[in-house]
């Protein structure tokens, strides 16, 4: 493709009242160096578009990322005019590469489309569901980053061009493992059930310097016990009592313990005037109002006061797009509902939102899960890549797992350290597969947490897992998916050890968990 110049668009596009249109005379854009400016003292801008007249070779392809988690759709396609690539886009023709993405922090939803004629760039620049307000103010849009026709391989391109996009990432000072139970308890949980986990953990690391965490997932909340919800107020119920408590008991136990938490729902009274939707399960919160951000903060803060060194936080970006990260469309995530605060863009709220979270959690790792990718770069440890593993399903752990931990292993310790999500060790998942997907998570250099039910653990699975965590608490060198141009779901992997392949689609049958091998 030609050298395009992101200061000289061939045409300039603002999305207002759901119309394109040429701009506005109150709309000025600008470039300034590689940063992109956006004035409108009256007009309510949706978004900005720009494009680019460029044609390329018959045999181009095309890569991006996702708006937040994956869900087993990201890899290498061709020309796909309908697809917007959030974040970055990196072309491959031939043996050149070819990468234009906006550095992470920016202040709009900004993503990239290709048709046979040309580039597009889109800046998503919503307040809620209608167009920003910035009155007098400018708005810086982002810092962007293109780097064209360069030759050589395209995974190490990728890598080195993510890099260079997130200027200061957080990063787990040790190798993050451990357990989570979700993935066989699905909720139904106590204080008794995890302190039982807990051991089975402290089991599986005995003789690990680097101690594992025991996260404690949704269940353990106020009123998880008679209602159908998954929000606040932050206590622990019935089963579960003092919180601070059983964190002392864990640590007794020298594992580490960690706490899930979804921060913008609400499951009692508040303030009428915090409130973003009134759902059947509860009260979303507007992540606009600051009096919202000061009690996420001190919910946070809270937590982290019990002991807790790591809290998961969830559903931030479902909570405040109304919608799940997976729509191909150029309609960024869902239809988020009117927000308090119109002059400041969804992407500025939910950087507002994540500062909160990080500030209040102190010393305490944080974990995003549902979270925007290119947002939460720099503000959290741990960044769950994907949509839900199981330990119920292995085609969801197939499609769901594997897919995001090769796609987005390029921005691991580049943007935070990626959570491709558990193992889920259950007599409802093969151990054949289930197997296999430990050995790569334990040997990939990402963080890895098993979900697995100690009674139902035979002696070849404890001696698995337990080598699964002896790897995995040491630091490695990143694991590389050697066929990741060719098959959304790699089988082909260069470990810290050397090559691995692996075997992910047997068919096996659920009613008698046995496996039929090819």
């Amino acid at each position: 493709m030609r050298d395009i110049c992101l200061s000289q668009p061939d045409e300039t596009r603002a999305l207002v009242d759901g119309r394109w249109q040429l701009l506005p005379d109150d709309v000025r854009v600008c470039w300034q160096g590689n940063d992109l400016l956006l004035s409108a003292e009256h007009t309510r801008v949706e978004c900005i578009g720009f494009r680019w007249y460029t044609g390329f070779c018959a045999d181009a392809r095309f890569f991006g990322d996702a708006w937040e988690r994956g869900y087993g759709d990201l890899g290498w396609q061709g020309i796909r005019p309908e697809r917007v690539m959030p974040w970055y886009m990196m072309i491959r023709e031939g043996d050149l590469n070819s990468f234009l993405a906006v550095k992470t922090g920016c202040h709009a939803f900004v993503g990239w489309m290709t048709d046979s004629h040309s580039v597009t760039l889109l800046c998503d620049t919503r307040s809620g569901n209608q167009g920003v307000l910035l009155g007098k103010r400018t708005l810086t849009i982002g810092t962007f980053h293109s780097v064209f026709n360069q030759a050589g391989n395209a995974y190490h391109f990728l890598c080195e061009q993510v890099r260079r996009l997130c200027d200061h990432p957080i990063l787990p000072g040790k190798p993050v493992y451990g357990g989570n139970n979700w993935y066989y308890a699905y909720g139904h949980s106590s204080a008794q059930q995890i302190l039982s986990d807990t051991g089975f953990i402290a089991e599986m690391a005995e003789g690990n310097e680097n101690r594992p965490f025991m996260v404690i997932d949704d269940g353990w909340q106020l009123n998880a016990d008679h209602q159908e919800t998954n929000g606040g107020p932050w206590r622990g119920n019935i089963r579960f009592g003092a919180m601070q408590d059983l964190a002392a008991q864990i640590k007794q136990m020298n594992v580490k313990p960690g706490l899930w938490l979804r921060p913008l729902l609400w499951d009692a009274d508040v303030d009428p005037s915090w409130v973003l939707r009134r759902e059947k399960i509860g009260y979303t919160l507007d992540p606009s109002v600051p009096a919202v951000l000061d009690q996420i903060r001190e919910t946070m803060h809270e937590l982290s006061s019990w002991g807790f060194e790591l809290l998961k936080h969830d559903f931030t970006c479902f909570d405040l797009m109304g919608g799940w990260g997976r729509d191909p469309r150029g309609d960024r995530l869902g239809r988020p509902s009117a927000l308090h605060d119109t002059a400041r863009t969804n992407a500025e709220i939910t950087i507002a939102l994540y500062d909160a979270i990080r500030s209040g959690a102190g010393t305490s790792m944080v974990l995003g899960c549902n979270t925007v990718s290119h947002l939460a770069a720099g503000r959290f440890e741990i960044q769950r890549t994907g949509d839900d593993t199981s330990g119920r399903d292995w085609e969801r752990t197939r499609r769901m797992g594997i897919n995001t931990l090769a796609m987005r292993m390029p921005q691991h310790n580049a943007f935070y350290a990626c959570d491709a999500d558990c193992v889920g060790s259950t007599d409802a998942v093969p151990w054949d597969l289930n197997e296999q997907w430990l050995h790569l998570l334990a040997h990939s250099g990402t963080p890895l947490f098993v979900s697995a039910n100690a009674a139902l653990q035979k002696d070849r699975q404890r001696k698995k897992i337990h080598e699964a965590f002896r790897i995995a608490s040491l630091p490695h060198n990143a694991a590389i998916p050697l066929d990741w141009e060719r098959t959304t779901c790699p089988v082909e992997w260069m470990l810290y050890d050397g090559k691995h392949q692996y075997n992910w689609s047997d068919w096996y049958t659920p009613e008698t968990k046995s496996v039929w091998w090819r």
